[in-house]
């Protein structure tokens, strides 16, 4: 019996193969495995606009303008999304901005580690100085782990840090970066450094110099005040500057403190919270 099937099964195969050389038939190949679904947040993940639609969003790493010169990996729409807790928290801030003829603007929210990655990536690789000009024009590249400017690890893939600066109102929109144009320090004075509606902080966003300490001795008059006026304002909504940055804040206590998350920046990854 065991012979016969054989015998059978292997007439059907030579049938179906002559049935094919006549009819001219292709078999269609099998559809290939789906593609692994992307990460999605916890639900206790927001969009800022869910929280506060008034708070201007300028996502620096979408786009070119930014040290690496190029987007950067895992950033796939221009969307800041943090912890529930920090958007409320910067909605408060705002509300008490705002009465004042200020905004915030953010810059940068929660940072995948694959954006991560693409930073160790891009600082090991000391042939890629392009953007040089503007954002570390005073520091070797290859002190860029040393002196503590890139980690293999950010407090932005927590989800409860965030980088931002004041803008008067109204604000005016700020033009858009010309990949290959001549770049100006970070540090120059504001009217020579690349345009931002943000007042004056003494420095651009991700100034890799010292004058971007947040109490730095050479900022002094409205420049100081303007720093001081951000974290002030912060601070007391629970927030905690970085002192080596003024931009960079962190709200405490986080939500998931020792977890770094990978889902990427796109309104699919917090739909529905």
């Amino acid at each position: 019996m065991t012979g016969l099937a054989t015998a059978l099964r292997t007439l059907a195969v030579t049938a179906a193969a002559g049935l094919l050389a006549v009819t001219g038939a292709v078999v269609a190949p099998a559809p290939p495995a789906s593609a692994a679904p992307e990460p999605k947040a916890p639900r206790e993940f927001v969009a800022l606009d869910s929280v506060d639609r008034t708070i201007l969003q300028e996502m620096r790493y979408t786009t070119a303008h930014n040290f690496v010169g190029e987007p950067v990996d895992g950033y796939r729409q221009p969307l800041c999304i943090l912890t529930r807790p920090a958007a409320e928290a910067l909605h408060r801030a705002q509300l008490r901005l705002l009465a004042r003829g200020y905004t915030l603007k953010v810059y940068d929210c929660y940072r995948p580690q694959r954006a991560v990655d693409h930073f160790v990536r891009w600082a090991k690789d000391l042939g890629d100085e392009r953007m040089k000009g503007e954002f570390y024009p005073l520091v070797d590249k290859s002190r860029l782990f040393a002196d503590g400017y890139i980690a293999e690890k950010s407090g932005h893939s927590r989800g409860s840090t965030v980088d931002l600066t004041i803008v008067r109102l109204p604000a005016v929109r700020t033009r858009a970066y010309v990949p290959g144009e001549e770049l100006v320090e970070c540090w120059a004075p504001k009217e020579e450094r690349f345009p931002d509606n943000s007042v004056d902080m003494g420095t651009g966003y991700d100034c890799f110099d010292t004058r971007s300490h947040t109490d730095d001795p050479r900022i002094r008059g409205a420049q100081r005040a303007n720093r001081q006026l951000l974290k002030g304002t912060l601070v007391a909504q629970g927030f905690v500057n970085l002192p080596e940055e003024w931009w960079h804040f962190t709200f405490r206590p986080e939500p998931f403190p020792d977890t770094f998350f990978d889902f990427p920046v796109a309104r699919g990854a917090v739909a529905g919270h």
